[in-house]
């Protein structure tokens, strides 16, 4: 568990600014009385505004709100606990427990007698035009009023626009920009707990030892440093064998699919079969390159091969080892119905799904170590790491490798070699695996409260997929097919929250129901995201 007293490796020492003396200085010392009985002029805080029995929460928040606003910037030092105590008449264990929330969420972290620092700050589209955004928090003035809560801001109502039409191709670039106060958008891993340090210092390390030759144009499959770690990750961590000159890196799964999409069709195959329901963005992927989705249906066993062998399609996407969204786990059944289906002459694209993120599950293999042969593997480290990286991996079935090779070739002569080398690094060295031991105790402690909040909030949902992932769903049970997910979904953003709808997600007719990420949100914006969405239903229902 991290901690406001120890460094929790957000940052690089040398990156934190000097500490901003405007910040510092409008603490006073501990002996000296506040001029207002529970106040403090750092933030100018009022004692008096949090609840009774939830005074660490409310400083929490308002601290987090600080942290967005840019009031309190990356490098800033916090008042020590037993100084801002002093001012809030409050016991000493308040503030501690306050930092202690944001250090656990990666925004705080101690620097011994450098004190507690701002080291991160929350990735939100929000912040762009901040001054005209509704969901912009902004400095109040000593005698303003507090904040309202959350559900006061139904009456502000953004754009619905990425709601009000079937999704087109640039629905996800609308949804991004869409201005929310809590995102729970899935997909998305926690961006503040990206190593920083950690790549700094492998970045480094590469840099030190780079030979010149290493700068010009390199091989389009990536770096043999990269192949080489990809390989030995996929040997530790999926049960795959796989030699490195077998390995493509490419520019995430998203180009992963376009390749396979080029490829496939100049062989002849203007179809791939997909799960229903089954990711929106994988099928606008697949469609830009001119191959039909057909859907295949989803149970609580996964993909239903009696289903997929009568579409007639010859070859398949599948997330078996967390489905996307429904979160279920290929059988053991169904993997063996598989292994018969590709055995004649069936193709399988397996995207690797959220397969490292597990909390109350054992892992399962990987189709591609019991069918290399048959199977098209993809995975990147979009949610190990983050999106912006822009880095995947590909191991194609022999028959396509070539093919594939010349895709990439040509697709834009290979990945940068810069973050490859420094992610091979990272790889290799350990880092990233102790990066995602660390990840999982948080998500998992944001599971629950999103399980938890669903439970006091949502009580007629039914919630799939919660043993793994970054995200999980729920369909509505008690008068479910009466209200639409997406108008919910629109109503859940004029009230400063975002969610997908799962009907985005399903070709077929559908239970309505909602996409919730949780790993890139704290548990206290996870409980008041989804009570925000309670209260929106009920609206709906009245």
């Amino acid at each position: 568990m991290a901690s406001p007293c120890r460094d929790n490796g957000s940052v690089n020492r040398s990156n934190v600014r000097p500490i901003e003396r405007s910040i510092t200085h409008a603490t006073v010392a501990a002996s000296a009385p506040s001029a207002a009985a529970g106040s403090s002029d750092f933030l100018q805080l009022r004692i008096e505004d949090a609840p009774a029995g939830g005074r660490s929460v409310w400083l929490a928040r308002e601290l987090r709100r600080a942290i967005a606003d840019g009031r309190l910037p990356v490098g800033s030092r916090l008042p020590a606990t037993r100084v801002l105590a002093a001012e809030l008449r409050v016991s000493r264990g308040v503030i501690t427990e306050a930092y202690r929330r944001l250090a656990e969420d990666g925004q705080l972290a101690g620097r011994g007698r450098g004190g507690t620092v701002v080291v991160a700050a929350p990735v939100t589209t929000a912040a762009k035009g901040a001054a005209s955004t509704p969901y912009a928090h902004r400095t109040a003035a000593p005698s303003a009023a507090p904040p309202a809560p959350a559900t006061a801001a139904a009456t502000i109502a953004p754009s619905a626009a990425p709601f009000a039409a079937p999704p087109g191709p640039e629905i996800f670039d609308e949804l991004r920009a869409a201005p929310a106060r809590i995102d729970l958008s899935p997909g998305v891993p926690d961006l503040s707990a990206f190593p920083r340090t950690a790549w700094l210092r492998a970045e480094r390390s590469v840099l030190a030892g780079l030979v010149s030759t290493e700068l010009g144009y390199g091989d389009p499959r990536g770096t043999p440093a990269l192949r080489l770690a990809v390989a030995n990750w996929l040997a530790r961590n999926r049960g795959i064998r796989a030699d490195p000159d077998e390995v493509l890196i490419v520019a995430g799964t998203a180009q992963a699919l376009g390749l396979i999409g080029q490829v496939l069709h100049h062989d002849g195959i203007r179809e791939i079969a997909v799960e229903d329901p089954g990711s929106l963005g994988a099928r606008q992927h697949l469609r830009h390159w001119r191959l039909a989705t057909p859907p295949v249906p989803v149970d609580d066993d996964g993909i239903r091969v009696d289903a997929l062998r009568a579409s007639g399609a010859r070859a398949v996407l599948l997330t078996p080892a967390h489905q996307f969204p429904t979160g279920v786990v290929l059988g053991g059944g169904r993997r063996r119905e598989l292994m018969r289906w590709a055995a004649d002459g069936g193709l399988i694209v397996e995207d690797d799904y959220d397969a490292e993120h597990r909390y109350d599950r054992a892992p399962v293999p990987a189709l591609r170590s019991l069918l290399p042969e048959q199977v098209c593997y993809a995975g990147s480290v979009s949610k190990l790491l983050a999106p912006a990286l822009r880095v995947g991996w590909l191991l194609p079935p022999p028959k396509y490798r070539k093919a594939l090779v010349d895709a990439k070739r040509f697709a834009d002569l290979g990945n940068a070699a810069l973050p490859q080398l420094v992610l091979a690094r990272l790889m290799e060295s350990g880092e990233l695996e102790r990066g995602l031991r660390l990840l999982r105790r948080r998500h998992r402690r944001r599971r629950d409260a999103m399980i938890a909040a669903i439970r006091d909030r949502l009580p007629d949902a039914t919630v799939h997929g919660a043993a793994a992932g970054l995200h999980l769903t729920i369909t509505f049970g008690r008068d479910g097919r009466r209200a639409s997910d997406t108008d919910l979904a629109a109503a859940a953003l004029a009230r400063g929250v975002k969610v997908q709808p799962l009907s985005w997600h399903s070709q077929r007719p559908s239970l309505p129901g909602l996409v919730l990420g949780y790993a890139a949100r704290t548990p206290d914006e996870i409980t008041e995201g989804v009570s925000v969405v309670g209260e929106a239903l009920s609206r709906m229902r009245r």
